[in-house]
């Protein structure tokens, strides 16, 4: 099975949804299902949302009260930046999903999609002073940019939006303080390699911290190294697009039921 024959198909399309947003909507669903596939999950609980072609600045966002397992192309909701639901649903949404993405999505019109996770290494990696570390390959190809932003608890306060969007700043890549992990990407597959290379940073920086002794760390020639790297890489690779449709592979062989 190749990676054309896997792209979004529009036969179970709704007559008013429109090519653009139903590839969309399957290319969203399918992250869910990638998400689920390799544990990024807590419960009914985080979101992954990309913005819709057009003038409306709309959303698609998880229905609240699903399993990631359970997400389709047609169950996800369409919101606008305020939260409010754009056409019908039979789903809520959760307040707090919108408070973190739609601040981001309102102020960054180059973040198309954000992914927000709590996967253990994660936010315990965001719960050390520090942060992430110099300290391993998946953080060399990261380095310089990541963001941090400070804990003010639980994210369903409007008022630390303005807060929150600067300490992202232009970066793509933010440590929630004590909350876990965020990115930001122009398409899904983008967003999903830079998370992965977070997520994969902080495996092995927490693996590497359960073992006694001194854990080595790289300087500013190693970065400046890794920087030359990845700018010469394949241009398909850094997109993350071979990576997601690779996964999205694995997630049409297990259930393409997302696809509806």
């Amino acid at each position: 099975m190749t990676a054309t024959a896997l792209r979004p198909t529009h036969d179970a399309r709704p007559a008013a949804i429109d090519e653009a947003e139903w590839d969309l909507r399957v290319q969203l669903a399918a992250a869910y299902r990638i998400f689920d596939h390799i544990g990024w999950i807590e419960l009914i609980f985080n979101h992954i949302t990309v913005r819709v072609p057009g003038p409306d600045k709309h959303v698609l966002i998880n229905p609240y009260g699903l399993m990631y397992n359970e997400v389709t192309a047609s169950n996800l909701v369409k919101i606008d930046l305020d939260g409010n639901i754009v056409g019908p649903s039979n789903h809520p949404v959760n307040p707090a999903g919108y408070i973190i993405h739609s601040a981001i999505h309102r102020a960054r019109e180059d973040a198309h999609c954000i992914m927000h996770t709590h996967t253990t290494t994660g936010m315990a990696v965001a719960c050390k002073a520090e942060g992430l570390t110099p300290s391993n390959f998946y953080a060399a190809m990261i380095w310089g940019g990541i963001a941090y932003h400070d804990f003010e608890g639980i994210t369903t306060n409007p008022d630390e939006q303005p807060r929150l969007v600067a300490s992202l700043g232009e970066r793509n890549l933010l440590i929630l303080r004590n909350h876990g992990l965020l990115s930001c990407g122009r398409t899904i597959p983008e967003a999903f390699i830079r998370l992965w290379t977070l997520q994969r940073a902080c495996d092995v920086q927490a693996a590497a911290e359960a073992i006694p002794g001194q854990t080595i760390r790289f300087d500013e020639a190693v970065v400046e190294q890794s920087r030359k790297a990845m700018d010469a890489y394949p241009q398909a690779n850094a997109s993350g697009l071979d990576v997601f449709e690779a996964m999205q592979r694995i997630v049409d062989n297990k259930d393409v039921g997302y696809r509806r």
